[in-house]
């Protein structure tokens, strides 16, 4: 079973002390011998989650807690796929938008800072060098999502961002020689039958959208292992809790993307989908808060995925998760009007529900173990 790391500080990744949240005691000598899960990506079906047998406090005041934080997620995250979207309709500047949308966690985590509300974290030059890897796939991950996010329909990428899975146990196998048990293996079949319906029904379908979607779910995978195999053992800095660490590598990451930003898009191109925003009805002031307010709603989104992912069991996460996905494409739907196709639903259907089914199913069977 996979256990969640909730570390106050944790300057070797591998080796988390035990720490208690909320009445929940968390520790595992095994897992220290071995990082088995991601620990800095909640949404990732790679994320650590927690043994049942590990949860200490069941009561109502939990359950009522991780309700309301449950609820906030999904709230904050249909917000941000819904302001992402109405940047990009207002601006098609993909580049862009990501790079400013990395960039507005930074005032968010710098109060929480400069303040003393959260530990500062201490890097060394040869931790941030240690997390550039990490940094850079965040970065490609966010980017690759955005863009896919403007050529396309919000439901489509939601549906190949479910094939994460799929691309974790094929890099785990042919880069690792990592091998998951065959029930595993069998749940990532209605993954990619649900993607290949969803894609050929799928109304607003184009190739941009499709490999860019692609992309951010391959680097999500890349992602998740290199957390896993990468970074194990290896100093890190101090005051790094999981929250930190995604500042960190926001900010990292915001800084690899914006000399690619500026080469791809450039100050002209800015300029030009500003002065035609402008044209087509928008003033400046909404084109503003639209940015900032999908920024913020990034971040925060995050935030709250950690506090509420990083305490429950795996089935839990598998299906929170899978709701998560169903709502913001419903709400998307509703909102955009994006024409959907019965074949096309039963695809996303098909997808969701294998994706759903490989975190139940990972959680329950043991690695196979390595042959030298």
């Amino acid at each position: 079973n996979r256990i969640a790391v909730v570390s106050r500080n944790s300057p070797t990744f591998g080796a988390f002390p035990t720490t208690s949240t909320a009445g929940l005691s968390l520790q595992s000598s095994s897992y220290l011998d071995s990082l088995q899960c991601d620990p800095y990506d909640p949404e990732s079906s790679e994320f650590c989650t927690v043994d049942p047998a590990d949860i200490k406090n069941d009561g109502i005041k939990r359950k009522i807690r991780l309700t309301v934080l449950f609820a906030l997620w999904y709230v904050l995250n249909i917000g941000y796929n819904i302001g992402n979207k109405s940047v990009l309709n207002a601006l098609p500047i993909p580049w862009t938008a990501a790079t400013v949308e990395l960039f507005f966690g930074f005032p968010y985590v710098a109060f929480l800072w400069f303040t003393g509300l959260r530990k500062t974290p201490k890097l060394s030059v040869d931790n941030v060098k240690t997390l550039s890897s990490q940094a850079f796939f965040l970065a490609a991950t966010h980017v690759a999502g955005v863009i896919s996010f403007g050529a396309g329909a919000i439901s489509f990428t939601h549906i190949l961002k479910a094939t994460e899975p799929v691309w974790a146990a094929l890099i785990s196998a042919v880069a690792f020689k990592d091998f998951l048990p065959l029930p595993v293996y069998l749940t990532l079949v209605p993954i990619m039958g649900g993607v290949g319906l969803a894609s050929m029904k799928e109304l607003t379908f184009t190739w941009l959208s499709f490999i860019a979607g692609t992309v951010s779910a391959v680097t999500s995978a890349s992602k998740a292992i290199l957390s896993k195999k990468v970074l194990d053992g290896k100093p890190l800095g101090e005051n790094l809790t999981p929250a930190n660490m995604f500042a960190v590598l926001t900010v990292l990451g915001f800084l690899f993307i914006l000399p690619a930003s500026l080469l791809i898009e450039g100050p002209a191109a800015v300029r030009t989908a500003w002065t035609a925003a402008l044209a087509n009805g928008y003033t400046r002031g909404q084109l503003l808060r639209l940015l900032s307010v999908s920024g913020f709603l990034y971040y925060l989104y995050n935030e709250v995925a950690f506090l509420a992912l990083s305490e429950v069991a795996p089935v839990t996460h598998a299906v929170t998760n899978t709701v998560k996905r169903v709502v913001i494409i419903l709400a998307s739907v509703l909102v955009f009007r994006n024409p959907v196709t019965k074949l096309g639903m039963a695809g996303s259907a098909m997808a969701i529900f294998g994706a759903t089914m490989y975190s139940i199913a990972k959680s329950r069977y043991k690695p196979v173990k390595k042959t030298e």
